[in-house]
């Protein structure tokens, strides 16, 4: 069963007397358990498109539907709900509460979901991520990169069968950020949740399974990635050999 249908999805905003157009009728289905990097130029559309995925912005036109319900028919605190239960989210500038130590910040998502192990669930991934003794610490304490691992962190400590990223390491040096795509994608595969990721770095593109490929707001490519077209060989290669 998909995940998510986008069906048609438009999005224009108003722009000096006129429409501007932002997304035109894109239109693709997302599997669970897929990776999937939404690429593109500065203006295409990736993070506005990664939005209305998120149901934090709604569309001028089309529909996401979710086993047969339309997310844009939801009104906004029936779709916060959805987004509570089933979206984690990772954002370029971390997006961590000052007031909040990093182990508070990493049981927000889970206390508010009413889970009674949140702080040994929280301790169980900072540790996972290499923050094990950084859990008393406030933001404005921690590195860049230690403040996106706690994000990470927080991201995926509601089990969430959905996490989007945008842009996850464009405020990071390059040795940095790349410890960062490594902790995402291993602790992705550990959870098995579909991953979408906006990115303009064709290297971590090429990471994931598929590649959705946006020009002026026009989805212009959707496309298997060598990883995924090497893991369907690999894969009628063992049944042929059952």
């Amino acid at each position: 069963m998909p995940v998510i249908r986008v069906q048609k999805l438009g999005k224009s905003v108003p722009d000096a007397g006129r429409d501007l157009t932002i997304l035109d009728s894109v239109s693709f289905t997302l599997e669970q358990g897929e990776t999937v990097a939404i690429t593109g130029a500065s203006g295409s559309g990736k993070s506005t498109l990664l939005g209305l995925l998120a149901g934090l912005d709604l569309p001028s036109s089309g529909t996401l539907m979710m086993d047969d319900a339309n997310l844009f028919a939801w009104d906004e605190d029936r779709r916060a709900r959805w987004r509570a239960e089933n979206l984690g989210f990772v954002f370029q500038s971390f997006q961590l509460l000052p007031q909040m130590t990093a182990l508070e910040n990493v049981m927000l998502p889970l206390e508010l979901a009413g889970a009674s192990s949140a702080p040994e669930r929280a301790r169980e991934l900072l540790g996972r991520v290499g923050l094990g003794d950084r859990l008393s610490h406030y933001p404005r304490t921690l590195s860049g990169g230690e403040q996106q691992r706690v994000a990470l962190a927080r991201a995926f400590a509601p089990a969430p069968a959905l996490l989007f990223a945008d842009e996850p390491t464009g405020s990071l040096d390059h040795a940095t950020g790349a410890r960062i795509i490594d902790l995402l994608f291993e602790l992705n595969a550990e959870s098995g949740a579909t991953l979408v990721l906006v990115t303009h770095d064709p290297s971590l593109a090429a990471r994931c399974g598929r590649i959705l490929a946006l020009a002026s707001g026009h989805l212009v490519a959707d496309r298997a990635t060598e990883l995924a077209e090497n893991a369907t060989a690999l894969n009628e290669f063992r049944q042929r050999r059952q």
